[in-house]
């Protein structure tokens, strides 16, 4: 927090103190050097709680009206504080969740409900441990995992020549220490049963008793409860001890703990022994100076074997552990993650309008169809060589397919199925981010097979997940994938080239019944194209891509097209028909990105496509799937994949907004069939748009291709380039006639 108020100007807004004045008044304690200043209400002892919360809410206010405060950070450590605060317009509301409270000794009734109503009017929600955060991560939107920071200069000075406590020092035998508070949370029993059984060590609590009295502890010899001490006084306690204790009992009040204190115990430079909390053993089960015990007697050999243990080779190990924990570190991501949430609220992104210029033809160019492609050419041939465009197209919006908006719940969605933009084009990247600034997002998918949703693209999890396989390293997994692989010499189809990376088994369970539900047909007539834009790979990256640049439009595709075709040389014509426009609207060249063989009026039939329903629903819960996309490739599932938007565009809403995706024949043409022969007519197609002088066709639709986003892109801007380069020659010829 002293962090913080070098920046900010913060009030802390301590849990009030009984008095005995009839009326409640505010204490201010300053602290030097910051903007930090601490508030302690003092309320009447005799006021009930309906009292106090309406004392405590006239105080605050009163806090805000005298320091002409507007708009302040409110941020909570206890879902109590919120009841008084709820009615206070903020800039932002952040929830610090360090531990479960309900489940402590004497917690207040009701604090789950108004925890829960905290959560839901947060901007940013904080967890302190990796338990806590994978027990309430769908509760959130914008909630992140903040294991226990440490201070490291503070604590390093351990290793250095700092001076014991003395009268630590003075004790007999080895000494195994704890600080922190002492409550329900330390199993009292384990310490008495450490104590008897070495009688020659000295075992020493420090710090204040709460919930518990001086008749509930242990008492022995060498069991030493020494009463608190102040933080700067820590690493004097720490440089007494032999070995630094994690007693915790295994309870309710433990369950979510991810306690501050380990990463301290390390960078003074000590052992740890600790009962197995369940955070410890996610974040430092794998360093060696650390020792977990679960039983009384385990807990001892843990002490002998730390006590035996050289931490000088082990510094190095524990110092990369504890490089990403240091408290500067922490404060930086937590700033950022409070400025996002303040701009969020303070810029929401309204309907972006674009300025319709108004100006009938002539034209010099008539675009069909709004999607990249058009909008691309659009916006390069109006900026960058001044030419009339009428951008046509028969929805009633731009963007195409990659259309976006807010639904009925405010919620932003993709009308139609999601799209991720990723590249490794750094031209493409600069080009559109002329026209909208990006949120970085890196897409992961996760497949249901049967009750298990495991990573896709096949990796080592997926693997290790599936099949109860403990692989480690990528040379173990390409040799289990190696055993199943069933080598084909001449690869031809999508199924030829899984079957050959990963075998018929894995092959039925994640390719077969999503490919034929997705295409229509089987794997073993589509083009080996499909299946390779999906790699297997023998290492835990969990990315569906793996691309240089991966993110998304900051406030939306439809607010990028709109910045982008927001020119005066661009006139609107939507949800209309290029057929239907009035010969004044048409142009001497046209550039079409509509299906290429709906241009020719199917003269040489129909070239296969495959459609999509989409089945749109918002829901009354905060998160519905772990990440945006799951599929799901079972055959008896009518769908193939469902789409949780708020995961893409980091929206923080009450509700969530889904899409589940139909495969179907007919409809809008969103996918051509790689098939050879469908290659073939698309060819007869090609040849006769080479005979229009004036027509250019582009767009995955106009050349039939199966391009991602950025390839549309990049080949609409080199589209641009070839018809400048060719306007510039005509011109060029006609100075030198």
């Amino acid at each position: 927090m002293n962090r913080f108020g070098r920046t900010r100007q913060i009030f802390f807004f301590e849990e009030f103190i009984p008095t005995d004045h009839h009326t409640p008044y505010l204490e201010y304690h300053p602290y030097a050097g910051t903007e930090i200043v601490s508030v302690r209400p003092r309320i009447p002892h005799w006021w009930d709680e309906a009292q106090r919360n309406d004392g405590l809410k006239h105080l605050l206010d009163l806090l805000l009206r005298l320091n002409r405060v507007s708009k302040p950070i409110l941020w909570f450590y206890s879902p109590q504080m919120f009841t008084f605060a709820r009615h206070v317009d903020a800039s932002a509301v952040v929830y610090d969740c360090m531990d479960e409270l309900a489940n402590f000794r004497f917690a207040p009734p009701g604090l789950k409900e108004l925890e829960a109503e905290l959560m839901a009017r947060a901007d940013l929600v904080l967890t302190g441990g990796s338990s806590l955060y994978q027990a309430r991560k769908n509760q959130h939107d914008n909630i992140h995992l903040f294991p226990s920071g440490v201070e490291l200069g503070h604590f390093r000075t351990v290793r250095g020549d700092i001076v014991p406590e003395a009268g630590m020092v003075a004790l007999p035998g080895k000494k195994l220490g704890f600080y922190g508070v002492i409550d329900e949370r330390i199993d009292l029993p384990l310490l008495a049963k450490l104590a008897r059984s070495r009688p020659d060590w000295s075992i020493v609590m420090v710090g204040p008793l709460a919930k518990i009295g001086q008749h509930d502890l242990p008492q022995a010899p060498n069991l030493h409860f020494v009463g608190p001490r102040a933080y700067a006084d820590l690493p004097s306690c720490l440089a007494a001890w032999d070995v630094a204790l994690m007693p915790f009992a295994i309870n309710e009040a433990t369950r979510f703990i991810s306690p501050t204190k380990t990463p301290e115990y390390l960078a003074a430079g000590l052992p740890i022994v600790s009962t197995p909390i369940v955070d410890v053993i996610a974040t430092y089960g794998d360093v060696e100076a650390v020792h977990i015990a679960d039983t009384a007697e385990a807990f001892v050999a843990a002490c002998e074997a730390a006590l035996a243990t050289d931490m000088a080779p082990l510094l190095p190990e524990v110092d990369r552990k504890l490089a990403s924990m240091s408290w500067d570190e922490t404060h930086r991501r937590m700033n950022d993650l409070l400025d996002e949430a303040i701009e969020r609220r303070e810029n929401v992104p309204v309907a972006p309008v674009v300025h319709r210029p108004g100006r009938k033809g002539p034209y010099d160019f008539l675009i069909v169809g709004a999607g990249f492609a058009g909008s691309v050419l659009a916006e390069r041939l109006a900026a960058g060589s001044n030419k009339r465009v009428l951008l046509c197209d028969r929805r009633p919006h731009i963007g195409g397919n990659a259309y976006d908006h807010r639904d009925a719940a405010g919620v932003l969605v993709h009308k139609y199925g999601p799209h991720i933009f990723h590249t490794n084009s750094d031209d493409i990247v600069t080009y559109l981010s002329r026209f909208t600034a990006w949120r970085p997002y890196e897409h992961r998918v996760l497949a249901q097979v049967g009750d298990k949703r495991v990573p896709m693209p096949i990796n080592r999890t997926t693997l290790n997940a599936l099949y109860g396989l403990d692989l480690r390293t990528d040379a173990d997994t390409e040799a289990f994938l190696r055993s199943r692989a069933e080598p084909i010499e001449t690869i031809r189809t999508s199924r030829d080239v899984v079957i050959n990376q990963v075998g018929s088994e894995l092959y039925r369970t994640f390719f077969e019944g999503y490919s034929r539900k997705q295409w229509g047909i089987d794997p073993s007539e589509l083009d080996k194209a499909v299946t390779a834009r999906v790699p297997t790979r023998f290492n835990d990256d969990d990315r569906y891509f793996l691309d240089t640049f991966q993110a998304m439009p900051l406030h939306g595709y439809t607010a990028m097209f709109e910045n982008m075709v927001d020119h005066d040389n661009i006139e609107l014509a939507l949800g209309v028909d290029y057929k239907d426009l009035a010969a004044d609207q048409m142009a001497p060249q046209i550039i079409y990105t509509g299906p290429i063989d709906e241009y020719f009026g199917h003269r040489f039939g129909k070239l296969p496509y495959r459609s999509l329903r989409f089945q749109h629903e918002t829901l009354n819960q905060r998160r519905f799937q772990p990440v945006a996309v799951v599929n799901y490739p079972d055959p008896s599932v009518p769908y193939t994949r469902i789409t949780e938007y708020k995961h893409l565009t980091g929206q923080v809403h009450e509700q969530t907004s889904i899409t589940y995706e139909f495969p179907q024949a007919d409809g809008d043409p969103y996918y051509p069939i790689p098939r050879p022969e469908n290659a073939a007519l698309y060819k007869q197609y090609e040849a006769l748009a080479k005979e229009q002088g004036n027509v250019t066709f582009v767009g995955r639709l106009g050349t039939y291709r199966y391009y991602n986003m950025d390839q549309v892109v990049g080949q609409a801007l080199a589209t641009y380039r070839r018809m400048s380069i060719a306007t510039e020659a005509r011109e060029q010829a006609a100075v030198t006639a």
